[in-house]
């Protein structure tokens, strides 16, 4: 029988397992004062996690660059979240892990080293970055006027929560009657949107940028769809123009999968509709959740 407490999700939060509304931490955290704090996310579909491994890989060398040391080695960190699952008694889930620099030891000490860091996780009913009655039209996508942020100053390949510059511009989206947003950077290369990759598509061939990205496990899932398939498909700079004149622009997370747009600011590609190309990596990545490559079930 499942626990109605943890109907809602459950989190673990210093080596205990609460509803998801009693997960919380102190106002003097360094992850919520200084946003010193890195996660992952991890789907499960099905009853099975997707690429949970790729995400542990993600997740320990995210702590590792920005100096953070958890009590947890990455075995507890998988069956941290294979119970908050299970106590969630979710089959489609939203899972994060997340490593906070916690508060120092010593009072008011300014240096990193004093903090205790620990873990954060917890499971909650599957989310998308784009609603399913969006994804079947198409996303509308607005290209934010707040450029990227450099990333010799935040290094995008490491999950954090610096989000202001992508938080700016989903702001303007919204204010604008768009779904979502993506942005730039200062030299005009689009980067990635608030959670999410882009890839343009044009003449066949698939592109996703190489800067200012997260190196999304979708987009890895999508590239090695591409493979797959005989589709031509590369990291590379992708200007703004190019994202503006693509044949179809789809988006990529965890929190969704593959995503369709079909509008780019004020132009409309194809019939308005989700582009061939994009529903053939749609439903190819929908089928790979079946590949026990693939699956990690959720143990219970």
């Amino acid at each position: 029988m499942s626990d109605p407490h943890f109907a809602a999700g459950a989190a673990y939060v210093k080596d205990r397992f609460v509803p998801i509304a009693e997960a919380t931490i102190p106002v003097t955290d360094w992850g919520f004062t200084r946003s010193d704090v890195v996660y992952d996310v991890v789907h499960v579909w099905k009853g099975a996690f997707f690429r949970l491994e790729d995400h542990l890989d993600r997740f320990e060398r995210s702590m590792a660059m920005r100096r953070l040391k958890i009590a947890e080695d990455r075995g507890r960190i998988a069956d941290v979240l294979h119970r908050c699952v299970g106590l969630a008694d979710l089959t489609d889930a939203f899972v994060a892990m997340v490593a906070t620099r916690g508060r120092p030891r010593v009072f008011g000490s300014r240096r990193p080293a004093d903090c205790e860091n620990y873990l954060i996780a917890y499971a909650v009913p599957w989310i998308d970055v784009i609603p399913k009655d969006v994804q079947a039209r198409g996303a509308h996508l607005w290209i934010a006027s707040t450029p990227r942020v450099p990333d010799s100053s935040v290094d995008p390949t490491i999950k954090n929560y610096q989000w202001s510059d992508l938080t700016s511009g989903i702001l303007e989206a919204h204010e604008e009657g768009f779904d979502t947003s993506v942005n730039c950077d200062a030299e005009g290369y689009v980067a990635e949107g608030p959670g999410f990759n882009i890839f343009v598509v044009k003449d066949g061939a698939v592109k996703t940028p190489d800067r200012g990205s997260l190196g999304g496990i979708t987009r890895k899932t999508v590239l090695e769809i591409c493979d797959s398939l005989g589709i031509p498909a590369a990291i590379a700079p992708v200007t703004r123009a190019a994202l503006e004149d693509a044949d179809e622009v789809f988006i990529t997370s965890t929190a969704g999968g593959v995503m369709p747009v079909s509008r780019v600011m004020t132009r409309i590609m194809g019939n308005d509709r989700p582009g061939p190309l994009s529903m053939t990596i749609y439903d190819t990545y929908w089928q790979w959740h079946d590949d026990p490559r693939y699956r990690t079930p959720v143990r219970t």
